[in-house]
């Protein structure tokens, strides 16, 4: 029998929890490791509408890439959203594992997806972890030939299915090697301008991170926290479904990027 256990073993294997930062939350953290599971979805983050969805499908785990409860609670109710989030889980018996920061950093995670994705080559962690220097948090890597900074974040939307990206930079500047961080990675800036990097590919930063790369000299590309992390969510569900082939398993189909654009008809 299929259990949650099983399952987290697999998940901790996958991407070890010793991978994660300090900081995170991560593991099993909600529900009973004993319970068997026979439908099992993925998504980047608990909303009403991802909760929503396992609910209605009648999910047993759900695979999140932030966790949740991300810090301690005080308690756990319905005066909160995320103690309403927490309490329709727990009614519907409902697991949560979450491999976060580990899944960035670990061998086939997303930021090693992520550089793969835009062909980057000789890809090495940015900042090595301390067991085995083959993995760690962020990636670089080279181009096989120098792309300009517009070709490359027209190479980026594609590989995450957008359709608009921020850069930061020159659009003619010649890329050729390239750090990527998924998510919000402006605290590895530094490290990629102290690599002799020419671009950093992250969802997003703030106003003030993107000065400092302007002033040091890197270009930015901006993908959206959302799309720099959904897709491997959706390769994770690929994954678990030919791992385990007795549960029905799949990305969550509600989950949607809360930002949108808005046409403004305003003249440059």
């Amino acid at each position: 029998m299929l259990t949650v256990a099983s399952i987290a073993e697999f998940l901790e294997h996958f991407a070890p929890p010793r991978l994660a930062e300090e900081w995170d939350n991560v593991g099993l953290l909600v529900g009973n490791a004993a319970r068997p599971v026979e439908r099992m979805m993925t998504c980047l983050t608990l909303t009403p509408d991802s909760v929503g969805e396992a609910v209605a499908e009648r999910v047993d785990l759900v695979v999140t890439h932030h966790p949740l409860p991300f810090r301690p609670l005080r308690r756990v109710t319905s005066d909160s959203p995320e103690g309403r989030l927490l309490l329709d889980l727990i009614e519907a018996r409902i697991a949560v594992y979450s491999p976060h920061t580990a899944f960035d950093s670990t061998g086939r995670g997303i930021n090693q997806r992520l550089a793969e994705g835009l062909g980057l080559d000789a890809i090495e962690p940015l900042v090595p972890g301390v067991d085995d220097p083959a993995i760690g948090t962020g990636r670089c890597g080279k181009l096989a030939k120098s792309l300009k900074l517009t070709e490359l974040a027209k190479r980026t939307g594609r590989f995450v299915s957008i359709e608009t990206v921020q850069v930061v930079g020159d659009p003619d500047r010649a890329i050729q090697k390239v750090a990527v961080g998924c998510g919000s990675a402006g605290e590895l800036f530094a490290v990629a301008r102290d690599l002799h990097c020419d671009c950093f590919v992250t969802g997003e930063a703030r106003f003030h991170s993107c000065l400092e790369a302007e002033a040091i000299g890197i270009a930015l590309i901006l993908a959206g926290h959302f799309a720099s992390e959904r897709f491997a969510l959706e390769g994770l569900a690929e994954l678990l479904a030919v791992q385990f082939p007795s549960a029905t398993v799949w990305a969550s189909r509600r989950e949607r990027n809360p930002l949108r654009s808005i046409e403004t008809n305003c003249p440059s």
